[in-house]
């Protein structure tokens, strides 16, 4: 049996059963601007960004909440649609104070590039009346309030992505806000700092606290890479500025990951810049270490098994494979110690 049809912008096109109308359209390679919308999660219909005109309906839908239906005809850029995205986005720059010049998310910011794109130059209404300090009491998430625009993106991250339930809604009418239990700073929370909130944030109100003035999404180049804390291979961006990097994020869709990261793979790079890092090789003579080449290092260590092979046998020898490495290095690590050497004696260290 052939998929139910539907038209968009009077183009047919077919659909599975149970998708919604913003999930269609996506797959069809036709744009719906959201805010609130978070892929994998219950949509929630929060931002009303995604409103379209659904022929015979009353008003106007969301796109991202409303399931699609055989004979359907939909527009996503009537005059009405575009009026109602307009609005809507003077409301939510009047709910705070969205200065681009000098957010740090200048360039990466989802509510400016829309407010662009629509050409809302002006804001008819009046701003809330509550301010919010800025939370940057820890040394790696920056929550400025008044960039919120309560889409909830951040909630569902926590919520249904990675499931730490640290965050919810909290106060009601022009005093709501995100809220930690008991509305503590992410210090004193639940909080384990993994940084999906910061990754799903559409605008300034979440951002890197180290990565704060190191510089504009436009300077920086995206590198991709596999994180090196331990062998699970979570994919990786390194935003990169004059050769350093800035700060890292999760790669969509990417497998294992598929867009999450912990604590110490969103945060933890800067290690490589420490300044007690080793750089070379060192080869302990009489009390201290002198420099060498990694072929004299090598050298030494491979003629130090010999000798203790030699001397008492392969189980005199041991090996622990870093949890930093990945699967590949530590099956090497294994084959060698066992198919090399003549040993069973490898192990796995734990990660710290």
């Amino acid at each position: 049996m052939p998929n139910p049809q539907l038209t968009i912008n009077s183009r047919s096109v077919s659909f599975a059963p149970g998708q919604t109308i913003l999930e269609v359209a996506r797959e069809n390679g036709i744009d719906i601007p959201t805010l609130c919308y978070l892929k994998d999660c219950t949509p929630t219909g929060a931002c009303r960004m995604c409103m379209v005109e659904v022929k015979g309906a009353r008003s106007l839908l969301a796109a991202c909440a409303t399931p699609a239906a055989e004979g359907m005809d939909i527009q996503t850029e009537s005059p009405k649609v575009i009026g109602s995205r307009k609005l809507n986005l003077e409301l939510l720059l009047a709910s705070g104070e969205h200065n681009c010049i000098v957010c740090e998310a200048n360039g990466a910011c989802q509510l400016q590039a829309l407010a662009y794109k629509y050409g809302v130059e002006t804001v008819r209404f009046e701003g809330r009346t509550t301010n919010y300090p800025i939370e940057d009491n820890n040394p790696l998430i920056v929550r400025d309030f008044s960039k919120c625009i309560l889409c909830g993106r951040c909630v569902q991250a926590c919520n249904e992505v990675q499931v730490n339930k640290a965050i919810g809604y909290g106060y009601r009418g022009a005093k709501s806000k995100i809220v930690t239990s008991g509305d503590r700073p992410y210090n004193q929370s639940d909080c384990v700092f993994c940084g999906q909130c910061v990754q799903v944030c559409p605008t300034g109100a979440l951002t890197e606290k180290k990565a704060k003035g190191m510089g504009r999404a436009w300077e920086m180049q995206k590198v991709r890479t596999t994180c090196p804390y331990c062998g699970v291979g979570c994919q990786i961006w390194l935003h990169v500025k004059d050769g350093r990097i800035v700060k890292t994020s999760a790669v969509e869709d990417a497998e294992p990951n598929k867009g999450r990261l912990c604590v110490k793979g969103r945060f933890g790079y800067d290690f490589i810049y420490s300044e007690d890092r080793l750089t070379t090789p060192l080869i302990r003579e009489g009390e201290g270490f002198r420099e060498a080449s990694w072929d004299e290092a090598l050298d030494l260590v491979a003629s130090k098994f010999k000798q203790i092979i030699a001397e008492s046998g392969p189980d005199a020898l041991a090996g622990v494979s870093c949890a930093r490495s990945i699967n590949e290095d530590s099956y090497n690590m294994q084959k060698l110690f066992r198919a090399v050497i003549g040993t069973n004696n490898i192990d796995h260290c734990a990660r710290t």
